[in-house]
């Protein structure tokens, strides 16, 4: 298990830091600072690719911008590069805590959060090397965390908050073309309240495991039977 979590008390003052078990989580390493100019993963969890490559999207922001990149690892996560940033032209505040899915071999596409009202997406034809320009999909964001997953059997899900403006309803909604157009799919979270910074994976039975902060005062996990 890796566990990567950030020193600071702030983001603008964040440096990465990680640790491992080999146990469950039974016990864990001691803990290890990231080189100077990596963050490693912002909210969101990195992607084994094909090729065994690992991808994290990883991003910073301060009053004054936001930031995101790219950082991958070619060695089982031994040694990490990052590349971007991967923006929106002529906007400071662009996007941040990517969550990516590979479409295909070395296909990749980025999600993020904005300040703009909507997801954003971007798009890597090389792994993650290098990007194109971030530009909204249809999904609005208030201003709030994501995440998605690539299913086994190729559609995308995407927990979100389906408002411009409010951290609720707190929702998922499936692509079933690489992202391009996005269809409701479930209510997680209708009532008032904040439900924010989800997460979602897929086991290996096909079962959905999806987590947020409820309130800000208790983490939610729902289990989907597929």
């Amino acid at each position: 298990i890796w566990l990567d979590y950030k020193v600071g008390s702030s983001p603008e003052t964040w440096t990465g830091a990680r640790k491992f078990s080999d146990d469950d989580g039974r016990t864990w390493s001691v803990s290890e600072s990231l080189p100077p100019g990596l963050l490693g993963p912002i909210k969101d969890k990195p992607i084994v690719l094909a090729n065994g490559d690992i991808v994290a999207g990883s991003s910073t922001e301060s009053p004054h911008n936001w930031s995101a990149w790219i950082e991958r690892s070619t060695d089982g996560g031994n040694s990490w590069r990052r590349f971007g940033p991967v923006t929106i032209p002529g906007e400071p505040y662009g996007i941040i805590q990517p969550t990516l899915v590979e479409l295909a071999p070395n296909r990749l596409r980025l999600f993020a959060r904005s300040r703009q009202g909507k997801i954003y997406f971007a798009d890597s034809a090389d792994g993650g090397r290098t990007w194109t320009a971030a530009r909204p999909t249809s999904l609005p964001n208030p201003n709030s965390g994501i995440d998605c997953v690539h299913l086994s059997d190729g559609r995308i899900l995407m927990v979100y908050n389906p408002s411009a403006r409010e951290r609720s309803p707190l929702a998922v909604a499936v692509s079933r073309d690489g992202g391009e157009t996005w269809k409701p799919w479930l209510e997680l979270e209708t009532g008032p309240g904040e439900f924010s910074y989800p997460a979602i994976i897929e086991d290996s039975r096909g079962n959905l495991h999806i987590t947020y902060t409820w309130n800000r005062r208790r983490i939610k996990h729902v289990v989907i039977a597929e």
